[in-house]
């Protein structure tokens, strides 16, 4: 248990924390583009920084590093559904420009670029706000019950009171101080994180011994079962196709396929220029180069998270095969840190995994109010509000967000599970109609609102009635498949039975964003020396993100491969990483300072 001065250490980090959003107050009440973007004057590294910070989130960290306890490096392949972020592989190529490009607040506000200002682009708003701030109460819940979980074992009360207090905490400087506040307090909060990390796997790599036999214990409903390992199927980085696990994991044995469809749906999520507090970031950034810099940050910083993961995971076995066996995956996360952990040190590990709780509340606390404020209580209810009103509904939003998501948080037994349907059924779902959008001139608002609304509804309706009742191994193909054809229908009946875009509103959305894919009705009209331009520098992004995807996934890979000392399995990834990176220097990186501006050439 915790001793006086660990007590001490994490109430000096909550307090400075929350001063220091106070103080933050004043510059983030200057208006709404201050309160949710900066006022798109926030350097590129600190934005990135923020971005690690926020996907480095508590939940999050304690599921990928189960998953490693219970499947070993195969765990990685698994996480491709949410936890490995490969969006950031195409965010970093080309998405993030074409996000900054619109010069928006929020990814509805978006659709009136794209769909126009009439009654098509405001059909497509008000769905895509409503489906942000779905997705937003559900993460919002699962992060809160992972937090609950962590901070609870600790200090030795309720897990729903320690929620309860980890999420308030985070409304209070993140309503009070913006988007200042939350990029701010995530650099801070990703330094602390950082520290963490250093220690856990420097204590790992010292104290870990792993055996060549060894048994971990994997969830069968609400009951335990162990599976015994050797080190090297457990190390082994070569994924199979299928796998034999039980209980509640035997919906990842058919392996081979569950990642096939978890790449689909990953990449799917990623050519359709992602939402939510990730996007947030790259509406703020300066230009297209900071944005490409950003994302190259930010996937630096994030690989680092998984020789964490697998730090506590080699914990983890270790205490299992020295002492005992782990029953709960859920809790062994917090079992390595009161066992191997000592006292002050032991502080601030914990104060480091508050923060990393934290820096993710913060970013879904401020993006999704953003979707209230802009895109429904200033678009449609009061038009003419002032600064002040809309200052007020913004933090308004964010209690409203954050108690709506802890009462939702008390239906969730299994964080895991929730994880699942969050990023592959209800992202699957969404993931469809944010693809069509960038890439085929037909698509318009109608067909966006009809296909996010189906998605959305057959994601609930998998969720609630279906996926219980089919065999296990099939759930994670019906997760994606019903959604995901759901919302595909969908957007094709809404569509066809609709109008086209009008053609102004399409020709100025390409010639801002110039994306490639079907749009030769309106790229045909342009001089054809700028459509070489456009056709140039389309063909680049291809290539770089043919190359950027692989690169992603071996650096992540390296840090597992490294904590494992599978020095035969980093030593190939380390070559691969580098001919890919000197590939990625010559086909992107030399190209970033070079924007093709076609309203200045016209």
């Amino acid at each position: 248990m915790l001793q006086l001065v660990d007590y001490l250490i994490i109430a000096v980090y909550l307090i400075s924390i929350i001063v220091f959003g106070i103080y933050l107050e004043r510059k983030a009440s200057a208006g709404i583009d201050s309160y949710f973007l900066g006022n798109r004057n926030m350097p590129w590294w600190v934005l990135g920084a923020s971005g690690m910070a926020s996907n480095t989130d508590l939940a999050g960290t304690m599921i990928i590093s189960a998953l490693i306890y219970a499947v070993g490096a195969k765990g990685f392949f698994i996480e491709i559904r949410g936890g490995v972020v490969l969006i950031m592989a195409i965010l970093m190529i080309f998405m993030g420009k074409w996000n900054r490009r619109a010069h928006v607040m929020t990814l509805a506000e978006w659709m009136r670029f794209r769909f126009g200002e009439g009654k098509e682009g405001n059909t497509a708003r008000v769905i895509s706000a409503i489906a942000n701030l779905m997705f937003a109460v559900g993460a919002m819940s699962f992060f809160t019950v992972a937090g609950g979980k962590f901070l609870g074992q600790f200090l030795g009360i309720n897990d729903n009171l320690a929620s309860i207090a980890l999420v308030s905490l985070a409304l209070i400087y993140t309503a009070a101080s913006g988007f200042y506040g939350v990029v701010w307090t995530d650099v801070f909060q990703g330094v602390l994180i950082f520290i963490a990390l250093i220690y856990v796997c420097v204590l790992a790599l010292q104290t870990a011994t792993i055996p060549e036999t060894f048994s971990v214990s994997i969830p069968v409903g609400d009951v335990f079962e162990l599976k015994e390992w050797n080190f090297s199927d457990w190390s082994s980085i070569t994924p199979s196709l299928t796998l034999d696990l039980p209980g509640d994991y035997s919906a990842f044995n058919l392996f081979g396929g569950v990642i096939f469809f978890y790449l689909i749906k990953e990449c799917m999520a990623g050519i359709g220029g992602g939402g939510g507090y990730m996007v947030q970031r790259y509406f703020a950034a300066k230009s297209d180069r900071e944005a490409g810099l950003l994302s190259l940050f930010w996937i630096l910083l994030l690989s680092f998270r998984w020789p964490l993961v697998t730090a506590f995971a080699m914990l983890g076995i270790h205490y299992g095969a020295t002492l005992s066996v782990i029953s709960d995956p859920d809790l062994f996360f917090p079992t390595v840190i009161a066992e191997y952990v000592p006292v002050g040190i032991k502080g601030i590990l914990i104060a480091c995994f508050i923060a990393a709780a934290m820096s993710t509340f913060d970013s879904i606390i401020n993006s999704s109010a953003a979707y209230w404020v802009k895109d429904i209580y200033q678009a449609y209810l009061k038009p003419e509000a002032s600064s002040r009103e809309l200052l007020f509904q913004s933090r308004l939003a964010s209690v409203v967000i954050v108690v709506v998501g802890m009462l939702f948080s008390y239906q969730i037994k299994n964080i895991n599970e929730i994880w699942g349907w969050l990023t592959l059924g209800l992202g699957a779902g969404l993931a469809i109609p944010l693809v069509l959008r960038w890439y085929w001139w037909r698509f318009n608002g109608y067909g966006f609102a009809i296909g996010t609304a189906a998605g959305m509804l057959a994601a609930i309706v998998t969720k609630a009635f279906i996926i219980n009742n089919i065999d296990s191994q099939l759930q994670e193909y019906a997760l994606f498949l019903i959604p995901s054809i759901s919302s595909f229908v969908g957007c094709i009946i809404g569509t066809f039975t609709t109008r086209p875009t009008d053609l102004q509103v399409i020709d100025n959305f390409y010639k801002v964003t110039r994306p490639f894919g079907f749009w030769g009705i309106v790229r045909k009209n342009l001089p054809a020396n700028i459509q070489q331009k456009i056709k140039n520098e389309n063909r680049r992004d291809i290539v770089s993100t043919l190359i950027a995807i692989p690169w992603q996934l071996i650096l992540f890979m390296l840090g597992i491969t490294f904590m494992m000392k599978r020095w035969d399995i980093f030593g190939t990834l380390l070559a691969v990483f580098i001919v890919l990176s000197i590939a990625l220097y010559f086909t992107w990186f030399k190209y970033l300072s070079k924007e093709v501006k076609i309203t200045e050439e016209l």
